[in-house]
């Protein structure tokens, strides 16, 4: 599969992005990416949702190289798979929030990770929070009243016991076009006077679209598009990744 990503400040943002996003393709068969937003109420977000990023890096790293080398994962569901992923997740962001003496106000991320087991052609994504989910032209939007629920909200929790409660996680059965997007996809508004008196849907343009399809630029060009075109633009940090077979 093609792999596609942005990453983008918003308009009403000024001085950091607080999304991030991370993609890993070194597991035998399978993909997984996630996108992260901080709070905006939060304190020093951007740093959060880059730590999770940057931790998930080094986490699917070690569990490659077991894979590589042993075997471990590769017979794991995409359950379980996922599971031992964000167990690691919490413990990483425990042993962070200890050394540099975090407080809660500082962990605030939103999270939607995305597993894809190519061979099988099968998903499994979970989201903690809000954002938006594309499957093969099915929009799917968990929009929690602008009270998101955040990772850290839970670090202190039984990791077993919060992972049972989860149920933002939605299995896909064939792996033709699939994206996931923090909420500034939804956040698109009138912020000059387009060239023309079309109007265009941002989240399908971006989701669904095709046009340029196999330049790895596809979802940059498609912004400029949508703000030079259409005379709109995202107000909200962007993450978007966008996986097309």
């Amino acid at each position: 599969m093609k792999i596609y990503t942005t990453l983008q400040m918003g308009a009403y943002h000024i001085n950091h992005c607080e999304d991030y996003l991370f993609f890993d393709t070194s597991f035998n068969n399978k993909i997984i990416c996630a996108v992260m937003d901080g709070c905006t109420m939060g304190k020093d977000s951007y740093l959060i949702a880059t730590i999770v990023g940057k931790l998930l890096r080094k986490i699917c790293k070690a569990i490659s190289y077991k894979e590589f080398y042993a075997r471990d994962s590769a017979g794991l569901s995409l359950d379980d798979l996922l599971k031992s992923i964000l167990h690691e997740l919490f413990k990483e962001i425990r042993a962070v929030k200890n050394q540099l003496q975090l407080e809660r106000e500082e962990l605030l991320t939103t999270l939607i990770i995305l597993l894809t087991d190519m061979k099988e052609d099968k998903g499994l994504v979970l989201i903690v929070g809000d954002g938006v989910v594309s499957i093969n032209g099915t929009i799917i939007s968990f929009d929690q009243d602008n009270k998101p629920d955040y990772l850290g909200f839970h670090l202190t929790e039984d990791f077993d016991t919060w992972y049972l409660l989860q149920q933002q996680k939605i299995s896909i059965d064939s792996l033709n076009d699939i994206s996931i997007a923090t909420d500034g996809i939804e956040s698109f508004t009138r912020v000059a006077a387009p060239e023309n008196s079309e109007t265009i849907d941002p989240v399908h343009f971006l989701l669904h679209d095709s046009t340029g399809i196999g330049n790895e630029e596809m979802l940059n060009m498609k912004l400029k598009t949508i703000e030079h075109k259409y005379g709109l633009n995202h107000t909200d940090d962007l993450a978007v990744i966008r996986l097309v077979k």
